[in-house]
């Protein structure tokens, strides 16, 4: 019984299956753990199948094309040369005014010493003139020349505004165009022509100014917007045929539009003006005759353009119309 006692104490450790272990937990605590599993196993399915669909959608945005995006690109070009050629622009008529007002207004800089701004702005009207009245005698053609160079150009530039252009917008190849053909022609030609018109009729009867007048509006207008619109289509590389076809189209019209314009101007000129000073005069006109020149010349080119281009379009669909009838 001593030993009995004595004899260390023997502790059992039964380890018991994990069913009987289940049973033995508590039923609530079952039933939250499966309710937080099949939670986590919903939570994790959501999540890969948005993860899946946003892997397909960018799959599909990287391999389809996005039609807007090339047009986005074009037009973000087309708005960087649109604001290069107005800066272009711009600074082409900002150089040119500054140019000209520097020339009007230093005339007289050899002896500015001591002038005031009134002085010079009040001389130097009256000595621009006396200078170009120099330039008329020393080289009369030249001078005429620039004077029909800058009025054509200037012309061409108020028409496309009157077009619907913005100011900075222009045509320079337009532009350039016209005043060279004011520059190259009717400057000069026009100096020999009213060089001409006086040894023509060199009488001072009172009947000379309308038979003056009626001569520039029947034979001089009929070959100086010939030869204008000659010159502009060879210019555009147009071919023969088609300054042809718009000399044809727009002779008659011309002829009867300066009629309303040309003939009171031109009492002034053939009975008030001298010969020398007709030209500034007949320049000063001209840029409203130039606008109406140059607007009709370019929608005449525009027009045959189009008509061009949808001809050629129908052709296109009668041809393929006529290859699908032979097929069929």
């Amino acid at each position: 019984m001593a030993s009995l006692c004595c004899s260390p104490t023997i502790i059992f450790s039964v380890k018991f299956p994990p069913s009987i272990r289940t049973h033995t937990q508590s039923p609530r605590l079952n039933r939250l753990k499966n309710h937080k599993q099949r939670i986590t196993e919903r939570r994790s399915l959501i999540v890969r199948s948005i993860t899946e669909d946003r892997e397909a959608i960018d799959v599909k945005k990287s391999d389809t094309f996005d039609p807007q995006e090339e047009p986005k690109g074009e037009e973000v070009d087309r708005d960087s040369d649109r604001l290069m050629s107005r800066g272009i622009n711009a600074a082409i008529v900002l150089a040119a005014g500054t140019v000209a007002v520097t020339k009007l207004l230093s005339i007289d800089h050899d002896y500015w010493h001591g002038w005031t701004l009134y002085e010079i702005l009040r001389y130097a009207p009256e000595h621009n003139w006396v200078a170009y009245e120099q330039i008329l005698k020393t080289n009369p053609v030249l001078a005429k020349m620039a004077i029909s160079g800058v009025v054509y150009s200037l012309g061409d530039w108020i028409a496309q505004c009157y077009e619907g252009k913005p100011l900075f917008e222009f045509d320079r190849t337009r532009v350039l165009r016209s005043g060279l053909v004011g520059f190259t022609l009717h400057g000069s030609l026009s100096h020999y022509y009213y060089q001409f018109c006086e040894a023509l009729f060199p009488f001072q009867d009172w009947w000379v100014v309308p038979a003056k007048v009626a001569f520039d509006q029947t034979v001089w207008s009929a070959i100086w917007n010939t030869i204008y619109y000659t010159v502009l289509g060879l210019l555009r590389f147009q071919s023969p045929a088609k300054v042809f076809g718009e000399i044809k189209t727009t002779f008659w019209p011309m002829i009867t539009a300066g009629w309303k314009l040309w003939p009171l101007a031109h009492l002034v000129t053939y009975g008030v003006i001298p010969v020398d000073q007709r030209l500034l005069w007949v320049d000063c006109i001209e840029l409203i005759w130039v606008t109406i020149l140059s607007t009709y010349s370019n929608e005449k080119a525009e027009a045959q353009t189009i008509g061009e281009t949808n001809s050629s379009s129908t052709e296109v669909c009668k041809c393929f119309f006529f290859c699908f009838k032979n097929l069929s």
